[in-house]
């Protein structure tokens, strides 16, 4: 029975045209070995399963090849390629430095160096993850490094380059490894699945392709785990089953819940990926990912951007013709906010659930993508105002001045101004006194629709007159009726209204916190005052109190002077026991 060899070790390239991903770097060295202009030290950097070590082994062969083919490769049919292809070869010597890094095994390093090759022209030395040698041994190396035999070549190869020091990068050729694509990987692993005889959908090698992130190797690895469970057929399900991983199809799901306002359905979907096993950073940080390749995916000049296969690319532009810039834009946003607030949060799950409520909100009523569900803004006119028609008809009937017989207007009643006001509910108030917008899961942003300055300007202006009494028994009105706002009811307290005109009054605040406060919950105090008077001209300018000094605080060694002047027995406490303030 013939020994099973992994996927990443039996389809390892052998010659510079195999090697996938890296046309440019491989061009290069083959180029170099046909005109044999050929370096004494390389370094080859780059992240992992790029080809790094594979590259460096075929360049060690391609330069020992007794009849290399004219555009550089290895003829594979020497002796010396032989050799090489059954592990045999003397003239290749490999080092790992993450195991031997000490000053010694580069002593044993140099001592082999002296030595020169038995069959061929060249002993070449591949020092793997040389960044792991300690600074002696790299300094025992680096004479060595710059001057060797003639028939001696170093290919040194990392994942970290900047971990090597300067003198070190100095002498070497530097090359480097690009991360190999997503395209690239599905074409070879097109190949690799052919060669073995197994049926695959292209969706399912996308997936496998972004799971290996960039790694060829990793790639390799994971088909062969999908394989193995899949039995010889991968479907697109069979590796996302196999691989528990958090795909498009999650996303798409969560797009369609987004453009319709569905906040449950969202929750819902986001609890299934949690019972999945995913993190909530890492599903928020994915949903970014996704959102941004729809913003790319609705111009095709920056379709190219997505990092995926050509059928995704075009899924994705088919599902970002959905959605408008300024939704995408907003949902990166509050995406990129839950993840900067992520690790402060104390309820994770609530903050998550929390952004993709407010991505299911509306933008305004020209965005809701055709959607007809629940969570669209409506306007005012539409439950309380009269069709357009019925207004035109009423219009000769109105007159500058209420008819003698029409009975007056009754001081401390609001104009109705909707055939449902049940549903208009008042702003809440925070601690502070500072108003608060309401956001509802089935009916979106209703602050805007729902203010008491769109009330007034829908509804008849009043012009009662009042009197300083009346004026004051309104402002004490709003304080009894807003309990909660504490600093809010307290600069009112200090701030009476003073009358300096028919409709204007002044209100004297002492500091410029409570100015701001004032001035932000303007339209909900004068809502309650015009009410309570009937009045809808009534307004209020604030004056900030100048002449109020500001109150002095206190350093620490000036309050423990007050405390000792006013209690003499404490200075008796701090020499006794030596106190003293930290």
């Amino acid at each position: 029975m013939e020994k099973y060899l992994v996927s990443a070790r039996k389809y390892r390239p052998s010659t510079f045209s195999s090697v996938v991903g890296q046309k440019a770097l491989t061009t290069t060295l083959k180029n170099a070995v046909a005109t044999n202009r050929l370096a004494h030290s390389y370094l080859f950097c780059g992240s992992r399963g790029v080809g790094k070590t594979s590259c460096a082994r075929i360049f060690a062969k391609t330069i020992n090849c007794e009849h290399p083919t004219p555009d550089g490769e290895a003829c594979n049919e020497c002796e010396s390629c032989l050799e090489f292809n059954r592990g045999t070869s003397m003239n290749i010597v490999e080092l790992d430095a993450a195991s031997n890094n000490g000053v010694d095994d580069m002593r044993n390093l140099i001592e082999q160096v002296q030595v020169a090759p038995s069959r061929g022209r060249y002993r070449v030395f591949i020092v793997d993850e040389v960044h792991m040698l300690s600074q002696a041994a790299f300094n025992a190396f680096l004479k060595t490094l710059e001057e060797p035999p003639s028939y001696v070549v170093f290919i040194l190869a990392t994942t970290e380059k900047q971990k090597i020091i300067p003198t070190i990068l100095s002498r070497c050729q530097i090359y480097d490894f690009h991360r190999i694509t997503i395209q690239d990987m599905i074409d070879h692993l097109s190949y690799v699945a052919a060669s073995e005889g197994i049926t695959v959908e292209p969706a399912a090698l996308d997936i496998i392709a972004k799971k290996a992130d960039g790694a060829m190797r990793d790639a390799l690895s994971i088909f062969d785990q999908v394989a193995a469970s899949a039995a010889g057929n991968i479907t697109c399900q069979a590796a996302r089953e196999s691989l528990n991983v958090l795909d498009w199809e999650y996303y798409n799901r969560l797009l369609d819940c987004f453009l319709k306002n569905d906040v449950l359905s969202s929750w819902t979907i986001y609890k299934e990926i949690r019972d999945n096993g995913f993190d909530s950073l890492f599903f928020i940080n994915g949903l970014g990912a996704y959102l941004r390749d729809l913003m790319v995916a609705r111009d095709p000049a920056t379709l190219s951007l997505i990092e995926a296969g050509n059928e995704t690319r075009q899924a994705m532009a088919a599902m970002a013709a959905r959605c408008t810039p300024d939704f995408l834009y907003r949902a990166m946003c509050l995406c990129n906010d839950a993840d900067l607030n992520y690790r402060n949060a104390s309820n994770k799950q609530f903050l998550i659930e929390l952004t993709l409520a407010k991505i299911c909100q509306p933008l305004s009523p020209s965005h809701n993508n055709g959607s007809t569900g629940e969570g669209q803004l409506k306007p005012i006119a539409a439950t309380g105002a009269p069709a357009p028609q019925q207004q035109q008809q009423q219009q000769p009937q109105r007159q500058d001045s209420p008819s003698p017989s029409a009975p007056a207007p009754a001081r401390n009643n609001r104009p109705a101004v909707s055939a449902r006001p049940s549903q208009s509910r008042p702003p809440r108030m925070s601690a502070s006194g500072m108003k608060i917008p309401t956001i509802s899961i089935r009916h979106g942003v209703q602050e805007q629709a729902n203010t008491p300055e769109a009330v007034r300007r829908a509804a008849p202006q009043r012009n009662q007159p009042f009197s300083d009494e009346e004026l004051i028994a309104a402002w004490n009105t709003y304080i009894s009726t807003h309990p909660q706002a504490h600093i809010l009811i307290n600069t009112m307290r200090t701030a009476t209204p003073v009358l300096t005109s028919r409709t204007r009054f002044n209100i004297t605040v002492q500091n410029q916190i409570q100015l701001e406060l004032m001035e932000a919950n303007r339209s909900d105090i004068m809502a309650c005052i015009r009410d309570a008077l009937a009045n809808d001209e009534v307004d209020y300018d604030i004056v900030l109190n100048t002449a109020a000094s500001p109150r002095h605080t206190l350093t620490d060694n000036e309050l423990l002077e007050k405390m000792k002047s006013e209690a003499p027995i404490l200075n008796k406490l701090i020499e006794d026991f030596r106190l003293h303030l930290a």
